[in-house]
Formats: structure tokens, C-alpha cells, sequence
């Protein structure tokens, strides 16, 4: 079902809100402490879940938020939601400890398994982007809402996304494998949009991400054309298992790429 104009205005004015909180934790001194699985948390992921949490309630009141900060979930409750709001509501806390900018805050309607909306804020820039497959991406600047495309053909050198954060064997190996390429580093959610924007060509990952990592980002990029693939040539979905943590994965924006990737 299509995201009508003014619930879309929303979620980008709570995705605002969420920003401004954020950047008032980012303009001072702050505490890190750590998760169970040791990821950082700071005063401004816990800021930016309850804005936007409260936010959506009010706006889509039937309809369930699953934020990195919510308390766990069963599967067998999960199950039951078709329609839900998956939510990382800083995504790249190790980009926002360093102060380098990199940090994104990410929304995603998933209807059925599919990330039919998204959207990605990064509040450093205010920067936003957001887009629904089939009726197209953009980037907002400026009060200006621009369209995206990915870059198809991809010519050499192919452009390939590497995180600063995370840069494992594998993703090495295929770096060398593609001798030819340019490397480009980008932290967070970040590169799912340049890959919108027809700015990096390819984005590999095969360490682990969470769903609501990936999911903002893959509906942006499929409205602009490109495809976030298992490595079996699958698209990502969403609150389908009992784990919330995603596979291997490929993001792309020209489809032929894939065929030069080493399997």
C-alpha cells in the first residue's frame, strides 16, 4: 500500500525531531557505555528511540515499531504483525564517538516481509533520503526534494563502498579481486545512498548487520533502481526468522556488477 503524502511528511518531520535530539547529545560531552553484545550506546540513541518511537505510535497508531532499542520481541509476536516500522534510531554510533559526521538515523515501513518505504536522515548535514519502490527515491536538500538514480552502466572504475568501521577478510578479498576499482569509505547507511545517487557503484557486506541497518537503505536504493542481494541472488526480507540479524549481502545500482563479483 503506498505511503500517502502527508504520513510520509510525518515520519520525515519525526526523523527531524530525532535529529535535533541527536545533535544536542553531539554538541556536548557524553557517556558511552555498552550493550550486551558489546556495541556502544550513548544518551543520544536512547533520545533519538523515544522521539521517534513516540512519534510513529501518534501518527501510525496501528501499526508496531521495532526499534535497536526495544526491548526484545518473540518471534511468535512478530509473526503476527504484517505491517510493521523497523527503526535504527542511530545508526553508526561508532561514526557519531569519532565525530566524523557519518551517522544516519533509519526508518522502514515493511509490509509482508518487504521494505516498501524508507528513509535516511543524517543530522550532521541534514541531509535526507528517502524513497518507496515503484514511485521513486530522493534526496531532500534545501527544502528541495531531488530524484534518484543509480549509475547504470557502471564504468570503470567500479566504485565500491568499504566501511571504516568494519573491514573484514572477505571484503578484502574482493577488493583485490577487483584490482581495478576505486574504493570509497563511508560509514553508516551513508552508502546505500550514494549508491542511490549513482555516486558508488557497489557495497559488499559479509560481517554482520542487523535488519534494521539494512532496511531504510534497500528500499531507497530498489526506488532508485539498484538491489540489495543475498549472496544467492536473493532480495534482503524482513521479520521472516527468528533472528533479527541479516545474512552476507551485496548492495548494487547497475544489476550486470554482479557477475563480475568473484563467488
Amino acid at each position: 500500500m503506498p505511503l500517502v503524502e502527508t504520513v510520509r511528511e510525518g515520519v520525515i518531520a519525526i526523523a527531524q525531531q530525532a535529529a535535533a535530539e541527536i545533535l544536542s547529545v553531539y554538541a556536548g560531552a557524553f557517556v558511552v557505555t555498552h550493550k550486551d553484545d558489546r556495541s556502544p550506546l550513548t544518551a543520544a540513541d536512547l533520545a533519538a528511540h523515544r522521539c521517534i518511537v513516540a512519534g510513529l505510535h501518534a501518527l501510525t497508531p496501528g501499526i508496531p515499531v521495532l526499534s535497536e532499542e526495544s526491548a526484545a520481541t518473540d518471534i511468535a509476536t512478530r509473526r503476527q504483525w504484517s505491517r510493521l516500522w523497523l527503526v535504527d534510531p542511530l545508526d553508526g554510533t561508532r561514526e557519531f564517538i569519532k565525530r566524523n559526521g557519518e551517522f544516519t538515523i533509519n526508518l522502514a515501513l515493511i509490509e509482508d516481509g518487504q521494505a516498501v518505504f524508507g528513509l535516511i536522515q543524517q543530522p550532521v548535514t541534514g541531509l535526507l533520503w528517502y524513497g518507496a519502490p515503484g514511485q521513486g527515491a530522493f534526496r531532500r536538500e534545501g527544502g528541495r526534494d531531488w530524484p534518484l538514480r543509480v549509475r547504470i552502466p557502471a564504468r570503470a572504475p567500479l566504485r565500491i563502498a568499504a566501511s571504516r568501521s568494519h573491514r573484514d577478510a572477505r571484503t578484502q578479498a574482493l577488493l583485490d579481486a577487483l584490482p581495478d576499482s576505486e574504493v570509497v569509505g563511508c560509514g553508516s547507511s551513508l552508502k546505500f545512498c550514494r549508491i542511490a545517487e549513482g555516486a558508488i557503484d557497489l557495497y559488499p557486506r559479509f560481517g554482520p548487520t542487523s535488519e534494521w541497518d539494512t532496511a531504510a537503505g534497500q528500499a531507497i536504493l530498489e526506488a532508485a533502481g539498484g538491489q540489495v542481494l543475498t549472496l544467492d541472488g536473493r532480495p534482503l526480507r524482513y521479520n521472516q526468522r527468528d533472528t533479527l540479524l541479516n545474512g552476507a549481502f551485496i548492495a548494487l545500482g547497475d544489476p550486470d556488477v554482479r557477475a563480475r563479483i568473484p563467488q
